[in-house]
C-alpha cells in the first residue's frame, strides 16, 4: 500500500524583517565597531537570504524599543529558558493553526478536518506538557480520539521523521489521515556570542509553521506526491559540526563553516544508498526539494550530485524569502513544488533531502500522481 501527500499548508508571523535590517540589529546587540560590522553585513549579504519572519517585533525595531530583549544597550539581563519558552507557548499554537487551515483548505473536502485520525507534531524549538499536540486538538475540532505523536528536538531533517510515521500509519490502514504539523520558533534562540558559530545561525534561522496531509488515497482534485522510499545516513566525523543543546539561555545551535563540506562527502552515498533499491536513476530525477540549510549547502550539493540552480530553484526560492526554518523549511520547499506540478508531470519522480544534527542526512523519494 502507498502513501500520499496531498497537500502541504504554510504560515510565518507577522514580523518581515529585511536580512539587512536583521544584520545592524545584531551588531549592535554585539556591541560590533565599524570593522567588524562590515565583516558581519558581508556575511548576511552572502547568505542568499533576502528576508526571514520572526514571532518577536524586536528584530525590525531601530530605535531599541523592545518588547521581549531588555532596553539596555548589551541586552542585559539576557532572557533565559523560562521567559523564551513562554514565547514559544504564545505563539506557536496561532501559526499552527494557520498552517493547518491553510493546508486543510486545498483539500475541498467537508470530513475535514472531523476525519483526521493521527496528529504528529513536530518541533525543536520549544517544548511543554500538555502540548502543542492537544491544544491544536481542541483549537482545529479534531477528535479526542486522534491518535498524536510528538517528534522533538531532533533538528532540521525532523520533518522526514513525522514523514515515516505518517507513511506508516497510512500503510497500515486504508483509512488514515494523518496530518503532520511543524511548527519553529528559531528566532527565540538568538545568542549574544561572537563565536563564528553563533554568527551563522544567527544569520539563518527564521519563524515558520507548516502542515502536510497525508493520506492512504491520492487527493481527488490536483497533484498528490505518492512517498516511494526513505533513506538515511549518519556521518559521524559532522557530530561536533551541527548540534543544538539546551542551555541557561535558550536552545543553543551549533552550525560550523565545515558542514557544507560534509554534506557534499555524503549526499553522493545518501542517494545511491536511497536508489538502490528502486528502478530509479539519478539522471531520470528532474524534481527536487532539498532543504535550504544555507546556500553554500545547496552550491555543495549541486556540485556533487551534478544539480543545476535551477534544478535546486524551489530550495533558494524558500531560503530567500524565508531563511531556515529548521523542521517546517524542506515542506515549505514541497509546496513550492506542488503548487507548480502539472498534468503532463504525472509518475514523474522527485527527490527530497534534509540535514540535521549527527550529522544526519535524510533522503525521500516520491513519484507525482494526478
Amino acid at each position: 500500500m502507498t502513501s500520499y501527500l496531498c497537500a502541504i499548508g504554510t504560515a510565518n508571523p507577522p514580523h518581515r524583517v529585511p536580512q539587512s535590517q536583521i544584520a545592524r540589529f545584531m551588531a549592535d546587540a554585539l556591541s560590533f565597531d565599524e570593522a567588524e560590522t562590515r565583516r558581519l553585513r558581508a556575511l548576511y549579504r552572502a547568505s542568499g537570504i533576502g528576508q526571514r519572519y520572526s514571532v518577536l517585533p524586536d528584530y525590525a525595531e531601530e530605535n531599541g524599543n523592545f518588547t521581549f530583549f531588555p532596553n539596555t544597550p548589551q541586552l542585559e539581563p539576557f532572557p533565559r529558558v523560562g521567559p523564551r519558552m513562554e514565547q514559544y507557548r504564545a505563539h506557536a499554537l496561532p501559526l499552527a493553526v494557520a498552517a493547518v487551515q491553510s493546508c486543510l483548505a486545498q483539500m475541498q473536502d467537508a470530513a475535514l478536518p472531523h476525519s483526521i485520525t493521527h496528529l504528529v507534531t513536530v518541533s525543536c524549538t520549544g517544548m511543554y506538557a500538555p502540548g502543542l499536540d492537544i491544544e491544536l486538538v481542541e483549537a482545529l475540532g479534531l477528535s479526542p480520539h486522534v491518535q498524536r505523536t510528538c517528534v522533538n528536538f531532533m533538528g532540521c531533517y525532523a520533518a522526514f521523521n513525522g514523514l515515516k510515521l505518517a507513511d506508516a500509519f497510512c500503510r497500515a490502514d486504508s483509512q488514515a489521515r494523518v496530518l503532520v504539523v511543524c511548527a519553529e520558533l528559531c528566532t527565540l534562540h538568538f545568542q549574544k556570542r561572537r563565536d563564528d558559530d553563533d554568527l551563522i545561525s544567527n544569520a539563518l534561522f527564521g519563524d515558520g509553521a507548516a502542515a502536510a496531509l497525508v493520506q492512504a488515497q491520492p487527493a481527488s482534485h490536483g497533484p498528490s506526491l505518492a512517498l516511494q522510499a526513505f533513506h538515511c545516513d549518519l556521518v559521524p566525523d559532522g557530530r561536533a559540526d551541527m548540534a543544538w543543546h539546551i542551555n541557561d539561555f535558550g536552545f543553543e545551535m551549533t552550525l560550523s563553516s565545515y558542514v557544507p563540506g560534509l554534506i557534499k562527502q555524503g549526499i553522493q552515498h545518501l542517494a545511491d544508498g536511497l536508489l538502490a533499491r528502486l528502478p530509479v536513476r539519478l539522471s531520470d530525477i528532474k524534481l527536487f526539494a532539498i532543504h535550504p540549510g544555507g546556500r553554500r549547502i545547496l552550491e555543495a550539493i549541486e556540485q556533487a550530485l551534478g544539480l543545476t540552480h535551477h534544478d535546486n530553484r524551489f530550495a533558494y526560492q524558500v531560503l530567500r524569502d524565508y531563511g531556515n526554518m529548521s523542521s517546517a523549511t524542506v515542506l515549505f520547499v514541497l509546496a513550492e513544488l506542488l503548487r507548480t506540478l502539472t498534468p503532463d508531470q504525472d509518475g514523474a519522480p522527485a527527490l527530497s533531502f534534509a540535514f540535521g544534527p549527527g550529522l544526519t542526512l535524510e533522503a525521500l523519494l516520491m513519484e507525482v500522481k494526478w
